[in-house]
């Protein structure tokens, strides 16, 4: 995930008091490594069934693009990675090893088809495994077996000191450009019309990053039924770039 940060005045009172309690300057430089597209995650090869769509005619140029990601950030996908990402910073943060397991159980079971399972579970197993590897901390946990990605940025955001409201927008603004960069391969927009497409989701991102820290996993919740039923379509289309 290539990504942008853009903090928002409630965002930077908090990373102002975080970093006057810690007696110096927060520190924000690993979420652009670890949210690069030369971090070694593989968020290239997923485009959570937006081939699909696009195969479909569902979208087919810059407005239709709009409105597909919008949905998904705050109907779906966006609002509830950022609400799960939320909780395992918590959790991480104090050492709640339960809490921080049922988060990721949750984020895992949220699934709808194997490919989207695939998409959160690779990406988060390899993004820990990279991260132990060369950003360590000790209390940053291994975790065993499968990792849902928004999970694990938020443990390793918490491990690391990095601000919450920072990690929950810098992740969910990687999760758009990853979007439009498939979009981009897709052939439906050029790049120009792509950065067009990052800058109009912006204010949203800002909206659900901020929202998600006061919801809990009761929250959680979906609304974009057919991109779900797109996922399961995908695994039968003719001619595929992506693994979703």
């Amino acid at each position: 995930m290539a990504v942008t940060l853009t903090v928002t005045d409630m965002a930077m009172d908090d990373v102002s008091v975080k970093a006057r309690s810690r007696g110096g300057e927060a520190v924000i430089l690993p979420l652009f490594a670890w949210l690069s597209p030369s971090y070694p995650v593989g968020c290239y090869a997923y485009s959570h069934t937006l081939e699909w769509a696009v195969e479909a005619g569902d979208v087919s140029d810059e407005a239709t693009l709009t409105a597909w990601l919008t949905d998904l950030l705050t109907l779906g996908l966006g609002r509830n990675d950022a609400i799960l990402l939320s909780h395992a910073y918590k959790a991480a943060e104090e050492g709640d090893g339960a809490a921080l397991e049922a988060a990721n159980e949750l984020a895992l079971a949220l699934s709808p088809s194997s490919e989207l399972y695939l998409e959160t579970s690779q990406q988060g197993r390899s993004f820990l495994d990279a991260t132990l590897a060369a950003w360590s901390s000790p209390r940053l946990s291994p975790l065993d077996g499968d990792v849902a990605y928004p999970v694990a940025i938020g443990m390793a955001a918490a491990a690391h000191d990095i601000p919450l409201p920072i990690t929950a927008q810098a992740y969910l603004f990687g999760l758009v450009q990853t979007l439009v960069s498939a979009a981009i391969r897709l052939a439906p927009i050029g790049q120009t019309a792509g950065i067009r497409v990052c800058a109009a989701l912006s204010g949203a991102v800002r909206d659900v990053a901020r929202d998600a820290m006061a919801l809990t996993l009761d929250d959680v919740s979906g609304a974009t039924f057919r991109a779900d039923l797109g996922s399961f379509h995908h695994e039968n289309q003719y001619t595929r770039l992506f693994r979703s």
